[in-house]
């Protein structure tokens, strides 16, 4: 916190503080006492936003327009004044004079407040500084501010605050307004790209009987009607693997998952995923679309392949490095888990490198700790990490040649994983065995390992075809194209714990 930022919490600050919010109330009565509550305005006729005036206004000027938002500023200069409005699109400045509104209107205008909505009618033109501008003809009062936006030059330092009130970090923070339209714009960009290659988009549930398709604890709740606990979905995988199996050839979901697990820059509860299957096709396959979507939604939303993301430029116009697990930890380590043949090896290089394990854990999972120890801050451009080993990968495919292995990878940017995919496992009786597997884990503690879901493993026995698929965190996308280094930066409404009051 600033000393700005402790000047205004001390008692003084904070006394006129509440007069100020006392007399913006005392505006809103007197306005009802005389017949003009704001609240009482439904609608107005917004023809335009503040954008389309500045970007075509040669088409516009000298013609009459409604705009509407927010007061910002004003600045009154007798029987004229100034005030900026920010709408949808940003700010436009407005000329009002006492001569062109009415005595009335504009003894009413002056007592306005920044951060009130207002709606203007008037003419588009340029003032002799040649700033873009209407001249009103009419001033409205929609709604009426009751408190007060953060200070001018200091603004809404408080993280904690921002994220708490989005609404206020939104009004007076463009980045954060600029940050939020990206991101719609990359989800719609992920659309149109699987669209165009036949993907359909579809619904599954969030509340599930068991919650399966990733390693994570989920959040419990209970439906009264049937007297049952359910779960709120870990992931979209299961459902959709189910709909290929009834015969779509090419799916996707764009949706909310939620895991009972620590926040950080990182991990928020609830986030958003995008899951997609595809028939006929394999982890290669997941590979090409993985880069080609990137790629494309890149260059659409930013216009460029090559993204600043902290100290670093990350040049997605290059082909994706691909390296096998096994080859990265040699590669950062210096070590060759192709010639660690046994549990007991892997066990003691994990205690020489002082990485962690329990006894539950088999070869392959002291592979992973050994790729998340040595390997993974080092890929800082677009690395696909393929080939992991079975014991951290219970739905994909074995490698033919190398059963211990199987057919997934991960995009790595930035020393982050940005999206998973497999060739998925569609064999029945393998299935059932890698999710005995899981459960004898979770009987040894590991509260992350997965049930078994039979219904799932009916729709395998029925005939599923071979398929590729593919899961990205939509909001680590998100914050790698914009730059940002906290999850909470991207989601409008971070989980928060309540403020004690």
């Amino acid at each position: 916190m600033t000393q700005d930022d402790n000047n205004q919490n001390t008692p003084e600050v904070q006394e006129d503080m509440n007069e100020l919010l006392k007399i913006r109330r005392e505006k809103l009565f007197q306005l009802q006492s005389e017949g003009k509550d704001p609240f009482l305005n439904v609608k107005y006729d917004q023809d335009i936003h503040s954008m389309d005036i500045h970007n075509n206004f040669e088409a516009h000027e000298g013609k009459e327009v409604r705009i509407a938002g927010r007061m910002m500023t004003k600045r009154v200069m007798g029987k004229a004044s100034f005030c900026d409005i920010l709408d949808r699109d940003g700010r436009i400045q407005s000329y009002v004079r006492k001569d062109e509104i009415g005595e009335e209107a504009y003894a009413e205008f002056k007592k306005y407040d920044i951060g009130d909505i207002l709606g203007i009618r008037g003419e588009v033109f340029k003032t002799q500084k040649g700033e873009i501008s209407v001249k009103a003809h009419e001033v409205v009062l929609l709604s009426k501010s009751l408190q007060i936006l953060p200070e001018k030059f200091h603004g809404l330092k408080d993280q904690e605050m921002r994220y708490r009130q989005r609404y206020v970090d939104l009004i007076v923070n463009p980045e954060v307004r600029e940050t939020f339209i990206k991101r719609t714009n990359i989800i719609r960009s992920i659309r149109r790209f699987l669209d165009g290659r036949e993907f359909m988009e579809v619904e599954t549930p969030v509340l599930q009987t068991i919650a399966g398709g990733a390693s994570a604890r989920p959040f419990i709740t209970h439906h009264n009607a049937l007297d049952m606990d359910m779960y709120m979905r870990i992931a979209l995988e299961l459902p959709l693997k189910r709909l290929i199996a009834g015969g779509f050839e090419r799916v996707y979901e764009i949706g909310r998952v939620f895991r009972n697990e620590g926040l950080s820059t990182r991990h928020n509860p609830e986030f958003t995923m995008l899951e997609l299957y595809q028939a006929y096709t394999d982890y290669n396959g997941m590979m090409e679309l993985t880069e080609s979507m990137i790629k494309a939604v890149a260059k659409e939303v930013l216009g460029t392949l090559k993204v600043p993301y902290g100290d670093h430029e990350i040049d997605f116009s290059l082909p994706f490095e691909r390296l096998t697990m096994v080859d990265a930890i040699k590669k950062y380590a210096n070590i060759d888990f192709d010639k660690v043949e046994t549990l007991e090896e892997a066990r003691a290089l994990a205690k020489e490198h002082h990485i962690e394990f329990e006894p539950r854990h088999g070869k392959g999972d002291i592979v992973s700790f050994f790729f998340e120890e040595y390997a993974e801050a080092n890929l800082i451009q677009p690395t696909f990490i393929i080939d992991h080993p079975i014991e951290i990968s219970h739905l994909t495919k074995k490698k033919p040649d190398k059963p211990d292995y199987t057919e997934r990878f991960e995009l790595f940017v930035v020393g982050r994983e940005i999206a998973n995919a497999y060739s998925e496992l569609n064999d029945p009786i393998d299935q059932r065995k890698r999710f005995e597997h899981q459960e004898a884990m979770r009987e040894q503690g590991d509260d992350e390992a997965v049930l078994i879901d039979e219904d799932f493993l009916t729709a395998m026995e029925y005939g599923m075809p071979p398929m590729g698929g593919l899961g990205i965190g939509i909001d680590r996308l998100v914050m790698l194209l914009t730059n940002a280094s906290s999850i909470r930066d991207i989601i409008l409404f971070p989980t928060m714990r309540p403020v004690e009051q």
